[in-house]
């Protein structure tokens, strides 16, 4: 409602004129086993990053032991109604469903009827997908839970719309996909993956995958407001989603293992205690904990091109920037984002500390980052005694570029953010990232900044992305983008790359494509473009939903009818395909047919 969001901006001005911007004072004689500072630093925090970032509701909850110690909503469920957020309200918590999917599989391994390390085609003789290396391991249930089977990130084709089919459909979709590297090579988060688990699940289970998860984890957790389902619960519990301040829908998923769970702070409270009680829920084993210690450990260590990432069954125990601690032991999470809807889930087991932080607005990513990082740094203070890290430079800019710096860096590199370019003025640098330049700033041991001026005079604050440092590294014969934040742990992020020869079946087909299969699907993918660029062949995707947004990736023809993403990392891999429908060329990607709209 325009009059609504209005008003939330005029409060937030009148606040931002008074003193209510003050943070609450630190206790002089420090924090030990009292919560009491958390919660009104938190809660200032959250207000005012709400304001600041038009999130109309959120939730969170603090869990220490088998303690929820806070749990408060901040804002509105529903707006309209006046009806506020509370610890009980349920939300579309995206991939923290993933956590759930690999605990219902992990209780299938404790019954031996899943085996981690035998091929996924034992228990579902027809999951297929093709391949273009033939010396490759088949895909285990191990690869899959820990995102390095090779699989695609998605089929966006069917994956959001208002009439959803069966998930178990992608394992047909499956039969027309490639996998993007050999399993166990490397890191690559997908949703696919994970709804290749559930598939599994519904079949060594013999209950659908909903009807197995609440039964087994969810009912017996005590998760009563919880459900798994195609898109947010008819309880008078759920949130309402929000889009820039207003009333949105939330479309229909049809993936559930990667993304279908509702649920509230306190029902996902309730799996954390689980986590700290070695598994149990009372006097449930849900888990052994051997099966728990062993989703908790590393898999897949020492595989050079994940660096220092860390991926256990299930759970994300390393990542760049947000939920980077030091010294507290393993730091375990999953987040999750849907159209409207964001999350986040931490836990430290060695000091028994959880927490959950949830919102119904599409522009909260960051809020519940930042409200999820304060949160936990905090009650480990409480708890520890030890005063939270404060976040630091790494270190000062070393100016200028040397001469090898400057030959070093300039090139393309096709990254996690797609295509990018680095072009050499003089003796600075300069890169395009999804059409916004940023100047390269040196520093110490030949690793290098980001910095972005406003109308190329003004330095703006890109928060967290002025802290990322890269650098280049020869890794398995690729010239690798490596990334690190504050800490000296590295993710892959990108490859460096140079022109190869276009073929003439290629040239002919550079042009815009429309998406003409799109059925009851939600508007994802807007359109693709096939171009050349500086002797690149180039792929221009514009995604519409959940957010706009413009990507370019370099491609590397394989045929005379097929193309695959170049680099290496998330979506690099992926295939573009050329086939005959009606005697007319299509462009099939992720799913979709598209016809050729106009030539380049």
């Amino acid at each position: 409602m325009p009059g609504m969001r209005t008003l939330r901006l005029c409060c937030a001005l009148l606040l931002l004129v008074g003193c209510a911007d003050r943070p609450p004072a630190k206790p002089q004689a420090g924090m030990l086993g009292n919560y009491d500072y958390v919660k009104q630093h938190i809660s200032w925090i959250a207000e005012r990053e709400m304001r600041k970032h038009d999130v109309v509701g959120l939730s969170l909850a603090l869990i220490d032991d088998q303690r929820v110690v806070w749990a408060e909503g901040f804002g509105h469920a529903d707006e309209a109604n006046n009806r506020p957020a509370t610890a009980g309200t349920v939300y579309r918590v995206g991939s923290i469903t993933k956590l759930f999917t690999a605990t219902a599989a992990m209780q299938l391994v404790e019954r031996g009827l899943f085996d981690l390390d035998r091929p996924v085609t034992s228990v579902l003789p027809e999951f297929a997908v093709n391949t273009r290396f033939p010396h490759a391991p088949p895909i285990t249930l191990r690869h899959l839970l820990t995102h390095h089977s090779g699989l695609p990130p998605n089929i966006l084709r069917g994956m959001w719309s208002s009439r959803p089919s069966g998930f178990t459909t992608v394992l047909d979709d499956l039969m027309q996909t490639y996998v993007l590297t050999p399993p166990n090579q490397v890191f690559s988060y997908s949703n696919l993956g994970m709804t290749v688990v559930g598939a599994a699940i519904e079949r060594v289970s013999g209950e659908p995958y909903a009807q197995y998860v609440t039964r087994a984890l969810l009912a017996r957790l005590g998760m009563h407001s919880a459900s798994i389902e195609a898109g947010p619960t008819a309880s008078p519990l759920t949130a309402r989603g929000y889009r820039e301040g207003e009333l949105a829908d939330e479309p229909m998923l049809r993936d559930l293992p990667a993304g279908g769970l509702n649920a509230s702070v306190l029902d996902l409270a309730k799996f954390l205690q689980m986590v700290f009680a070695q598994g149990s829920a009372g006097h449930r084993q849900i888990l052994k904990p051997d099966t728990l210690a062993q989703m908790l450990t590393p898999q897949h260590s020492g595989l050079p091109l994940d660096l220092d990432f860390k991926q256990g069954l299930g759970w994300v125990l390393s990542t760049l920037g947000e939920m980077d601690f030091q010294d507290v032991g393993t730091v375990a999470h999953h987040g999750g984002a849907t159209f409207l809807f964001h999350s986040q889930l931490v836990a430290v087991p060695e000091h028994r500390l959880g927490v959950i932080v949830l919102c119904n607005s599409s522009s909260g990513r960051e809020v519940v980052n930042k409200i999820t990082k304060e949160l936990l740094q905090l009650a480990l203070e409480v708890k520890t005694g030890v005063q939270k890290d404060e976040a630091k430079p790494i270190d000062a800019p070393a100016r200028p570029f040397s001469e090898s710096q400057l030959i070093e860096y300039e090139g393309w590199y096709n990254t996690i953010a797609g295509l990018v370019r680095v072009t050499r003025s003089g003796s600075s640098l300069r890169a395009n990232i999804m059409g916004k330049s940023f100047r390269l700033v040196p520093h110490q041991g030949g690793e290098v900044g980001l910095e972005y001026r406003l109308l190329g005079f003004w330095p703006i604050d890109i928060g967290e992305l002025g802290q990322v440092r890269l650098s280049r590294a020869t890794i398995e014969n690729r010239d690798a983008l490596i990334a690190r934040e504050g800490r000296p742990r590295r993710m892959l992020v990108g490859e460096r790359i140079a022109p190869i020869p276009i073929p003439a079946d290629w040239l002919r087909r550079l042009g815009t494509y429309e998406v003409v299969n799109r059925g009851d699907d939600e508007p994802l993918l807007d359109r693709l473009a096939v171009a050349q660029e500086d002797g690149f062949l180039v792929l221009r995707r514009r995604m519409v939903r959940p957010e706009k947004v413009e990507m370019s990736h370099a491609l590397a023809p394989v045929s005379a009818t097929e193309a695959t993403v170049r680099g290496i990392g998330f979506g690099a891999g992926e295939t573009i395909e050329i086939i005959k429908e009606a005697g007319e060329e299509r462009l099939r990607y992720a799913g979709y047919l598209l016809k050729r709209t106009s030539a380049e």
